[in-house]
């Protein structure tokens, strides 16, 4: 028995990847697993291909189904949310920067099944010494064990609850943008359901690990602004 689908955008930076991959089939409930790769090299590719029976994942190269330049989170998201529908299961997004516990997953869906008009159930993310991290720093410092927020949640760790699935149809999510955290986030409490973000089950998040170029924003935040802004990278 499945009882999510969890999909995992990936664009190079194998290594994280594989961790996060190793980390979902240790979960404590069997999960669809499903790997979309949006146009990594073919070093990436074809490590993907070797590791995905030993590992277990379903592997899916979006350069076969568009010839639109990465990211394509968009197309991800749409078709997750068709396999979603389809099997009758929420989808939970764990990106390839983020490592989650084997008891992560089971609690998400718990605390989903128990608070049925939630549409975004999130993990805090924190670094390798367990202290809260981006994109969460916006909560450390909380001591409750669950935070109702009407601010945005990243999809670092995310659970989209079936009803969420059934009330929002991801095709109407905007062509012109890349990332899409903060409009399904407000779409979430629009349609009158409730957000959550689980300060009790953390996940280990290396961040920006799967676009190197967003470190860029600590690094030399000016370089990274001109990318961002001038080149028309990372719209939100």
């Amino acid at each position: 028995m499945i009882y999510a689908i969890v999909i995992t955008p990936v664009k190079n930076s194998i290594e994280t990847t594989l961790d996060t991959a190793r980390a979902i089939a240790a979960s404590s409930v069997p999960v669809k697993h499903v790997i979309f790769n949006d146009f990594s090299t073919e070093e990436t590719k074809l490590k993907l291909k070797e590791e995905q029976a030993e590992i277990g994942y379903e592997l899916i190269h979006i350069e076969d189904l568009t010839d639109h330049p990465s990211p394509n989170y968009k197309l991800v998201l749409q078709m997750a949310q068709k396999m979603g529908l389809e099997e009758n299961l929420p989808v939970l997004v764990i990106e390839s920067d983020v490592v989650v516990k084997p008891d992560t997953i089971e609690s998400l869906l718990e605390f989903q099944e128990s608070h049925p008009k939630s549409g975004l159930v999130g993990s805090v993310t924190v670094d390798e010494q367990g202290g809260v991290n981006f994109p969460y720093l916006k909560f450390k410092g909380v001591k409750e064990s669950v935070i109702s927020t009407h601010r945005s949640l990243s999809f670092c760790c995310t659970l989209f609850s079936l009803p969420f699935l059934k009330a929002f149809d991801f095709t109407e999510l905007d062509e012109a943008k890349d990332w899409y955290d903060t409009f399904i986030s407000k779409k979430s409490i629009e349609l009158d359901f409730e957000n959550y973000v689980l300060m009790d089950s953390p996940v280990w998040h290396r961040p920006h690990a799967s676009r190197p170029w967003k470190q860029l924003k600590y690094t030399n935040p000016l370089k990274y602004y001109f990318l961002k802004f001038w080149k028309g990278l990372d719209k939100i």
